[in-house]
C-alpha cells in the first residue's frame, strides 16, 4: 500500500481534488519466446508488481503529469503533442494521440503516477504506463471502449508514437490479466483463453542480470528475418504455409536438407515452442508444476543453443538454479541478451534460493543482481 499513499500523497499535494486511483501491472511471460512475430502462442501473466495512476478531469486542454519515480513532470495539451526528449511521456501522448487518431472526444487531466515495476528488467513497465493512462480515460470521459479496443489502440501508441515495433502480448495480459490465471494468447486471431495457476506452495521468483546487451535489438530483426526465410523455403514445398504457426515439428525434420543449419535450428526452436505453449496449457488445467517446469527448462535450452538469443550472465543463472532441486524450471525471459530469468520456486526455499544465486552471480560477475518474488494478479482495474 505504501506505493498508492506515496501517489495520493503528491496528488492531494499538487492537485488537492478528488481523483480516482488506477492499479496497472507490470507481466512475466511463463512460456513462449520469440512465438509471437511468428503467429504462435504465449503464456504471459499480470503480478504484482504495479504501476498506480491517481487522476482527475480537467475543463481544458491541459494534461499535467508527475512521475514520481523520476522525480519528474511534464505538461502538454491534448492538440499539440510534441515527441519529448525525456523519453517516458511519450508513452502517456501516445496514448492520448490514438484516443485523437479514433475520434474520441477527451479534455485535459491531471495526473501522478509511480509504483514498484523495475525499469529495464523486462516486466513491461511500458505497457503498464499506457494502459494505466487508458484505462483511466476510458473511465472518467465515458469512452466505452471495449477491452480488446484498448490493447490494439496501446499497441499502436507504442509502435507509431513512441517508435518501437513491439507486439501485442505486453498490452493483452495488462487489460485482461486474472489473479491466479495465466493467458494463452493467440497471437494469429487475438483470441485468449485461461488457464489455472494455482500452487500455494510455489513462488514465481525473477533473477535480473542488471546487464542489457547491444546485440538484441539487431539479433531480434535478425531472427525475424530468419523465420521469415525458413517460411519461403517451406513454402516451396507446400504455399499454403503463412508462418512458422502452420509448421508442424514432422514437417520440418522432412525437409531438413533444404535448410542451412542456422535457419534449421532457428525454426526447430519456434515450432517446438509452440507446441511446447500448448503441452503447457495441459499440465496447468492438471495442476501438473513438475512437467511444467521441465517444459521451462526446455525452452531455455533452445533459446540459448538454437535460437542463440541468450547470453552468459542467463545461462549462468539457469544453470545455477538447476542446481536446486526445490527450482521446479527456470528460463530467459524475454528478447534475450540480458534481463531476467524466470523461476518456478518451492515457497519454503525462496529465501535459501535468492540469497544463494545473488552470491553466486557476484562472485563470479563482480555485479550484484536483483531478486523479485511475484504473485500472479489481476490486469488493470480502478481500486477505489
Amino acid at each position: 500500500m505504501y506505493y498508492i499513499e506515496q501517489v495520493q500523497k503528491k496528488f492531494k499535494k499538487l492537485f488537492n481534488e478528488t481523483p480516482i486511483i488506477v492499479r496497472s501491472p507490470g507481466r512475466v511471460n511463463l512460456i513462449g519466446e520469440h512465438t509471437d512475430y511468428n503467429m504462435g502462442f504465449v503464456l504471459p501473466a499480470a503480478i504484482d508488481k504495479s504501476i498506480y495512476f491517481v487522476i482527475s478531469p480537467r475543463t481544458d486542454d491541459t494534461c499535467k503529469v508527475f512521475a514520481i519515480d523520476m522525480n519528474d513532470n511534464c505538461e502538454f495539451l491534448i492538440s499539440d503533442l510534441r515527441f519529448s526528449k525525456k523519453g517516458w511521456p511519450n508513452y502517456l501522448m501516445g496514448v492520448v494521440d490514438q484516443l485523437n487518431k479514433a475520434g474520441y472526444k477527451i479534455k485535459g487531466f491531471n495526473c501522478v503516477f509511480g509504483g514498484d515495476i523495475p525499469i529495464g528488467a523486462g516486466l513491461s513497465s511500458s505497457a503498464a504506463l499506457e494502459a494505466g493512462l487508458a484505462f483511466s480515460l476510458n473511465h472518467i470521459y465515458n469512452l466505452k471502449i471495449d477491452k480488446l479496443s484498448i490493447v490494439k489502440l496501446l499497441q499502436k501508441a507504442e509502435n507509431e508514437f513512441v517508435g518501437v515495433k513491439c507486439g501485442i502480448m505486453d498490452q493483452y495480459i495488462n487489460i485482461f490479466g486474472a489473479a491466479k490465471k495465466v493467458l494463452k494468447i493467440d497471437c494469429r486471431s487475438l483470441e485468449y483463453e485461461y488457464y489455472p495457476f494455482v500452487n500455494d506452495d510455489l513462488r514465481i521468483v525473477l533473477c535480473n542480470t542488471m546487464v542489457s546487451h547491444s546485440l538484441a535489438s539487431s539479433e531480434y530483426n535478425t531472427r525475424r528475418v530468419q523465420c521469415e526465410n525458413g517460411v519461403k523455403i517451406l513454402q516451396q514445398v507446400n504455399p499454403q504455409i503463412k508462418n512458422l504457426r502452420d509448421v508442424p515439428p514432422e514437417m520440418l525434420l522432412k525437409y531438413k536438407s533444404k535448410f542451412d543449419d542456422v535457419i534449421f535450428r532457428r525454426c526447430k526452436y519456434v515450432v517446438e515452442e509452440i507446441e511446447r505453449v500448448a503441452k503447457a496449457c495441459e499440465d496447468l488445467k492438471g495442476n501438473n508444476f513438475i512437467s511444467f517446469g521441465k517444459r521451462m527448462n526446455e525452452t531455455h535450452n533452445g533459446l540459448s543453443k538454437d535460437y542463440e538469443v541468450s547470453c552468459n550472465e542467463l545461462d549462468f543463472f539457469v544453470e545455477e538454479a538447476s542446481h536446486h532441486s526445490y527450482v521446479l524450471g527456470a528460463r530467459m525471459m524475454g528478447g534475450g541478451f540480458g534481463g531476467c530469468t524466470i523461476n518456478l520456486v518451492q515457497k519454503d526455499f525462496v529465501e535459501e534460493f535468492s540469497h544463494s544465486i545473488e552470491e553466486a552471480y557476484q562472485k563470479k560477475f563482480d555485479r550484484k543482481p536483483e531478486i523479485y518474488i511475484c504473485r500472479i494478479e489481476e490486469g488493470t482495474h480502478i481500486i477505489n
